[in-house]
């Protein structure tokens, strides 16, 4: 197998081309909305060195686009496609959690109740930890453990006692509601405290009840011709990962399946068609500790498995993201309105901004925000700017390409040197394109191997985007 780019690259930009066919060289009727976003992804792909990528939106009711770049498998040059099925990883907690509050709504589960009683099996010493806490990961319990990954997902786990068993003799690391751990373990417990309130199987359940009749089922790599082969990516370049059986937590980190369903099954939360609105708001409400205090992660509040935040334009958003050798995605369900999702599903796991490389990818098939217009700087040969204040500088190529304003710019500066110290990157690639039918650039989305970015004016008229809670960005053209 290819472990390099060298290899398959020339393959990738071909599949890119063929991709891009409906944007002209030459001048011609404006990008559509789809047109860009493709764009976007096909940059993304090319740009990231990940074998392959694939997207989804949902809109008033529907699929409303698809995208896909690059290949799911490396070795016999096969593309992606919208049929690729990709490993879900974390993005499967968001089914478990609102399989438990499908059960809620109906009144077949006490969130609020100790779960040993429930699980009689479970019979170890654990302070009582209730399905809230679990699902907002504040009931102490832990995670992998340090050399876990050479064993963990090595064999086939036949039910929910002995996929728990890996972990319930564990002692919990913080007492009950008092400490956020992130634990895909404590959501194996959560898909067995399912499985026994729905009275079957919990992966009966989630195809039966919680994602019916949708592309969406257990970790598919290996055993259906329509799923990507799984990949790692080393200093840049992708290789393939171990396999891995994911019996031991279908509900943390076990399912899989296309952008499509995956953003289809987002459409139906956003809707209320698979629990109520007001239970989607109840999901998303941020988790209390017990000293009152709201749970949150980095820049998310954590609510009932789902997490929240706002986009540009303050609009509420539900998501949850996920990596494992393999894959790297997010799902984005924006509730308000006639309700939006946005899916974006990777083969290989790579460190990523994938949460604000969705929302960039799907900017140009969402409204549009009011922003002054601003013609493509197509003589600027130079960028300045500031990454968290440390001034940075470089050289800037613009050009029409496909009537979308672009440009490549050089990464020899502070900005380069994380992003490349972020994503082992020796040499990473910096493009910015225009979203923009116009071909100008009121905004653009700044794209690396760190992900992609949409990035608007400020007051002082730089191109700016808040890079989490402490980081920031600006550029301006000149």
């Amino acid at each position: 197998m290819r472990t390099t780019l060298a290899g398959w690259y020339p393959v990738l930009a071909l599949a890119g081309a063929v991709g891009l066919s409906a944007i002209p060289a030459h001048a011609a009727p404006a990008p559509t909305g789809e047109a860009i976003a493709l764009r976007l992804l096909t940059e993304l792909q090319a740009v990231s060195g990940v074998p392959g990528i694939g997207a989804a939106y949902w809109n008033d009711g529907r699929i409303a686009w698809t995208g896909s770049a690059g290949l799911r498998d490396l070795e016999n040059n096969l593309p992606v496609t919208r049929d690729t099925r990709f490993r879900f990883a974390s993005i499967s907690k968001l089914f478990a959690a609102t399989g438990a509050a499908r059960l809620w709504q109906q009144g077949r589960l006490d969130v609020d109740a100790p779960i040993a009683p429930m699980l009689p099996w479970l019979g170890n010493g654990w302070a009582p930890i209730t399905t809230r806490q679990v699902a907002a990961h504040i009931a102490g319990i832990g995670h992998y453990q340090p050399g876990e990954s050479a064993t963990i997902g090595s064999r086939a786990i036949a039910d929910m006692p002995g996929a728990v068993a890996i972990f319930s003799g564990r002692p919990l690391l913080s007492v009950p509601g008092t400490r956020y751990e992130y634990s895909t373990y404590g959501f194996t417990l959560l898909s067995a405290v399912v499985e026994t309130k729905a009275k079957m199987p919990y992966l009966d359940y989630l195809s039966k009840v919680v994602a019916p009749g949708l592309a969406i089922g257990p970790d598919y790599t290996g055993r259906d011709p329509l799923a990507s082969r799984a990949y790692l990516m080393v200093n840049g370049a992708p290789v393939e990962a171990p396999k891995l059986d994911y019996s031991y937590s279908w509900g943390g980190a076990g399912l899989g399946g296309t952008p499509s369903a995956l953003a289809e099954w987002g459409g139906r939360i956003a809707t209320g068609k698979v629990v109520s609105p007001a239970t989607v708001r109840w999901m998303a409400t941020p988790a209390k500790y017990t000293d009152g205090r709201t749970v949150n992660d980095g820049t998310y509040d954590v609510g009932f498995g789902w997490r929240s935040m706002t986009d540009l334009d303050g609009n509420a958003a539900m998501l949850h993201a996920g990596a494992t050798p393999g894959a790297r995605g997010v799902l984005i369900v924006l509730p308000g309105g006639r309700g939006s999702a946005i899916s974006l599903l990777a083969n290989a796991m790579w460190t990523a901004s994938i949460e604000k490389s969705a929302f960039a990818i799907a900017a140009p098939l969402r409204p549009a925000p009011v922003l002054a217009a601003k013609p493509c700087p197509l003589k600027a040969a130079r960028y300045t700017g500031a990454l968290n204040g440390e001034a940075i500088a470089g050289t800037a190529s613009f050009a029409m390409e496909g009537g979308l304003c672009t440009a490549t710019l050089s990464a020899d500066n502070a900005l380069g040197k994380w992003i490349g110290g972020t994503t082992r990157n020796s040499n990473p690639r910096l493009r910015f394109i225009g979203i923009d039918p116009n071909g100008g650039l009121p905004r653009g989305a700044l794209i690396s191997p760190f992900g992609a970015w949409e990035m608007r004016p400020d007051p002082a008229g730089a191109y700016a985007i808040q890079l989490g809670t402490n980081r920031s960005l600006t550029l301006n053209f000149e």
